[in-house]
């Protein structure tokens, strides 16, 4: 009796532990099902910032889509718009650096749109206080000048849409499936330079209201005059990043890359990004990078900048602390896709987007490389809702540029090819910071074996 008893009870145990077993991969299932769900309530059921989430997508559980469906509220008219503001715990009023301190010899340095920041002023700016004040562009003199009929269009714009177009490589995509509701809310403001007013205006309609205001369809045309750099992606960055710096009225913005056509409407888009999470700041996750390290090797290859450079760009990360990703960090990732960011321009948002392009402004124009090491930085005090890639494929149709971009610089591959006539190849206005002498050894630093895990970039 005794040795059957034994064994029915050591039957009953692993029968229990297999049930067990199966009602946790089952629980599992339901979760990973219910993240790829597009019915909102199984949305909402779904944490994808979980520990247990990411440690399934790091592991592989979770299938990767190119597409999916977005679980968006079905008619834009019934939802429901928060009343007031978002307020900040830490941060609560931001004020910004407009003018640069004399030199020592009582003299200006040269007028630049980001101001000649100093490494110490950069370390100041991620301490955290209630009240701050950083370098955010738009220093005086500096460029980027808005027409004043442009700038009293904006003073009315509370929700916007913003695009950007630089050295004419695009022209404005109509976005499609927006409501009446979102067409009389938003302003649709497509920022762009002169080369790229001319090139509009020769190959679409633009007509003229009267107010002298510019269109192309819903898009109303914002000219920047004076680029502030010389290089034309690093000038796109100025209303990509600082949105709320030249649309300061606005309190919701959502950005799209200027080779973008939108097919989601931008009320839900706000509703499933940030309103439905009580969420301040949205971006996509890369589909390919988790880690810095792999996107700057991705940027290398594929020849997005000068090579040396963004390896001097990693190595100061590196000395700071910037560790490769892994599933140990509270993100889902240190890599976005930044080609769509959805914000509400509250204290703290704001001051992320200074500090994000204080970083482009410094270093390399990747702005891929910069955001990670921010939240870094941060030290979890900027809270974002990182989105899966696939629900950002289809969120648009993306449309190829009218031209490929190169420049001399991104053949570069090593620092020697800037002395001599190469010196002509080093920007004048912005990067300044991957010229001047570092407050630390980086010669020691030896960054991390990178593998790569996708054959695309």
């Amino acid at each position: 009796m005794k040795i059957i008893w034994k064994r029915g009870f050591v039957r009953l145990v692993l029968v229990a532990g297999i049930l067990w077993m199966l009602l946790i991969l089952a629980v599992l299932s339901f979760h990973v099902w219910s993240c790829q769900s597009s019915s909102v309530f199984f949305s909402v059921i779904c944490n994808k910032e979980s520990k247990v989430y990411n440690f399934l997508n790091t592991w592989g559980f979770v299938p990767e889509q190119h597409r999916c469906p977005i679980p968006v509220v079905g008619n834009p008219e019934r939802i429901v718009i928060p009343e007031g503001r978002t307020h900040d715990q830490i941060v609560k009023n931001i004020s910004y650096v407009m003018e640069d301190e004399p030199l020592k010899d009582g003299s200006q340095s040269s007028q630049l749109f980001g101001g000649h920041q100093s490494w110490k002023q950069r370390e100041k700016s991620f301490n955290l206080s209630s009240s701050m004040k950083v370098h955010c562009g738009f220093m005086h003199n500096g460029g980027a000048d808005m027409d004043l009929v442009d700038i009293e269009y904006v003073k009315n714009c509370r929700f916007v849409v913003a695009s950007g177009i630089f050295d004419g490589y695009d022209v404005p995509h109509q976005p499609s499936n927006i409501s009446d509701r979102s067409k009389k809310l938003f302003c649709f403001l497509m920022v762009v330079d002169e080369i790229s007013l001319d090139f509009i205006k020769a190959n679409v309609t633009v007509r003229e209201d009267h107010n002298r205001g510019q269109w192309v369809g819903i898009w109303r045309l914002i000219l920047l005059k004076h680029s502030p750099y010389d290089e034309p992606r690093r000038n796109g960055k100025v209303p990509k990043i600082l949105t709320h710096r030249l649309f300061p009225q606005a309190q919701y913005s959502i950005w799209i890359d200027g080779k973008m056509e939108l097919l989601v409407d931008p009320l839900q888009i706000l509703e499933r990004y940030l309103w439905r999470g009580k969420n301040t700041f949205a971006i996509a996750q890369h589909k390919h990078h988790r880690s810095i390290y792999e996107e700057a090797d991705a940027n290398k290859r594929r020849k997005r900048y000068a090579r040396p450079l963004i390896d001097l760009h990693m190595k100061i990360y590196y000395y700071e602390g910037m560790e490769s990703w892994s599933p140990k960090k509270s993100s889902v990732s240190d890599v976005p896709e930044g080609a769509i960011i959805i914000r509400e321009h509250t204290a703290m948002s704001n001051l992320f987007s200074c500090l994000w392009f204080n970083e482009v402004n410094l270093f390399t124009p990747r702005d891929q490389l910069s955001f990670g090491y921010v939240v870094y930085r941060l030290g979890g005090a900027f809270r974002f809702f990182m989105f899966p890639n696939c629900e950002y494929n289809s969120l648009f149709v993306l449309h190829p540029h009218t031209r490929e971009h190169s420049s001399k610089v991104e053949w570069v591959k090593s620092l020697s090819e800037f002395k001599g006539n190469g010196s002509s190849m080093k920007e004048s206005r912005g990067g300044l910071g991957l010229w001047t002498p570092y407050p630390g050894d980086l010669n020691s630093v030896a960054l991390p074996k990178v593998v790569r895990a996708s054959k695309a970039g």
